[in-house]
């Protein structure tokens, strides 16, 4: 019988009007997929932009209350807390994403139970650093209360991120909008208050104390009322289960998190110890700018792996090369758009001092544009359960990125730290391109792919700082023409996307 009539089944004709509607249920049930993971993904970014970004708009007003030696303490201060974080918390919240699809009948059980782990090795650690705590202090360059503010806000955040990948994962978006809105734009606006009052009362020397707390009592308060919140709604405390699943997904990353957070902050500890506070500010500026697509990196991608995982699931894997390249060039463009304008950027951030930093933008935010790029690989090994070798891949990178670092730091001076960021996080891409494939057996982008993309961009945005010594408007004649024919060359495909987006369920 032909396809157009039919197929047959177990010896028996199947009609073809009833394979219609089969593929046509198939079809509304991949759209709503894609519209819920549109939904909820549009929030959790819109979220991220308005607490991350926040910072970044008042950035200009941090650099120049605060002395650039002030910045650069505050600055290193938070890089310990993202530090202390991803190992006082065993990293068990990572653990959420994957239990949603194993633990589906008491998701809101699992993550309770989890979070009151974490809090138990948070109170271990702090435990432990009360015994040394002059030790910790004199290594962290942190006063007391630097110290008790540091677990204070490990304790409260770590529930934070429970609650935004437990209501990513569901594709629920309101309730953790709120929370991360709520607690992060008060903060920045009490921490302003503070510093500014400290300034006219001339106690200059209090400003950093009052830049830590303005900015994270309000996150501490919220955080510890997150925490009840998800107790309240899971209702389970202790379960061994639990425990050992999420220990069995999650001590294996812990040192790929401390890893990529050592990436991400050993510039600025090394810098701090060997140049100075003041050349440690610098840089900070000047990562302030790679943050712009960090931040949008990791939004995005953070609601697009539900999505993908889903994909996986149901074996539709080869769905997601397409959408995957594309965004992969949005954020190219995106962070050559950031090198080319880095003169004013920089003016706006930090003023005429800090114009040093317009030759650490390039290579910073192309090593962010790196870092983007392997999340594709070391998502499908985390899919898989095959944590180990995530970890293995970040931890070499991370032990190569401390060398190089010192050695460049050393030798050349605090840029040489930018350069040496995006050798490592190169380094990190085909690591965990390699792993992916030999590990898992699959490859959703194929490495020789990405790494051709990557190369491409490094190339521009390096060229592109020799656009510096010309006047500023050859520079916006350059971003008219290039944002003219990434018009042209995109606006096809996203409008398949959006069309995509706008069908019915």
């Amino acid at each position: 019988m032909s396809e157009q009539n039919g197929r047959k089944s177990g010896g028996q004709e199947i009609p073809a009007s009833m394979i219609e509607r089969g593929n046509k249920r198939k079809q509304n049930k991949s759209a709503s997929l894609n519209k819920m993971a549109f939904t909820s993904g549009f929030f959790f970014i819109l979220a991220q932009l308005l607490a991350r970004g926040f910072n970044f708009i008042v950035t200009p007003i941090y650099s120049r209350l605060l002395s650039e030696a002030q910045y650069g303490i505050v600055t290193t201060y938070e890089s310990w807390l993202l530090i202390a974080y991803t190992i006082m918390s065993l990293c068990l919240w990572r653990s959420v994403d994957v239990a949603k699809h194993d633990f589906p009948d008491d998701y809101n059980g699992y993550v309770s139970s989890v979070h009151t782990l974490s809090y138990i090795s948070i109170a271990i650690f702090f435990g432990i650093c009360m015994i040394f705590k002059e030790q910790v202090m004199a290594f962290c360059d942190m006063d007391d209360l630097m110290f008790y503010m540091m677990f204070l806000y490990v304790f409260t955040y770590t529930s934070m991120l429970y609650i935004q990948r437990r209501d990513k994962q569901v594709m629920r978006y309101k309730f953790s909008t709120a929370a991360t809105v709520l607690t992060i734009i008060p903060g920045t606006i009490l921490s302003i208050v503070l510093i500014y009052h400290g300034r006219v009362q001339g106690l200059l020397d209090q400003l950093v104390h009052r830049r830590i707390i303005g900015y994270y009592l309000p996150q501490i308060i919220g955080g510890a009322l997150i925490a009840l919140i998800l107790w309240w709604q899971g209702k389970k405390f202790v379960n061994l289960k639990y425990w050992k699943y999420g220990l069995k997904f999650s001590l294996p990353l812990i040192p790929e998190a401390l890893s990529v957070q050592i990436m991400n902050q050993s510039d600025r500890i090394l810098i701090g110890k060997i140049v100075g506070a003041t050349a440690a500010g610098i840089f900070s500026i000047g990562m302030t700018i790679s943050y712009v697509v960090w931040i949008l990196e990791d939004s995005v991608w953070n609601a697009w792996i539900p999505w993908l995982y889903e994909k996986i699931a149901r074996e539709e894997a080869d769905e997601v090369e397409k959408p995957w390249t594309i965004v992969m060039h949005m954020f190219g463009l995106l962070s050559w758009l950031l090198v080319v304008l880095a003169p004013e950027e920089i003016f706006i951030l930090g003023g005429e001092r800090y114009r040093a930093a317009i030759w650490l933008v390039a290579p910073l935010v192309t090593g962010t544009l790196f870092r983007f790029y392997s999340y594709s690989y070391s998502a499908v090994q985390n899919y898989y359960k095959r944590t180990q070798y995530v970890a293995m891949g970040t931890i070499g990178s991370m032990i190569f990125n401390l060398i190089i670092s010192y050695v460049g730091i050393t030798l050349f001076g605090y840029m040489a730290a930018a350069y040496m960021m995006a050798i490592s996080y190169f380094v990190l891409l085909l690591m965990q391109g390699i792993l992916e494939h030999k590990i898992t057996g699959m490859v959703i982008v194929p490495l020789g792919k990405t790494v051709k993309i990557a190369l491409i961009y490094l190339a521009v945005n390096l060229a592109t700082m020799g656009l510096y010594n010309v006047p500023w408007f050859v520079r916006y004649a350059v971003i008219a023409a290039v944002a003219l024919a990434a018009l042209k060359v995109f606006y096809p495909q996203m409008k398949a996307v959006l069309k995509m987006i706008k069908k019915k369920k």
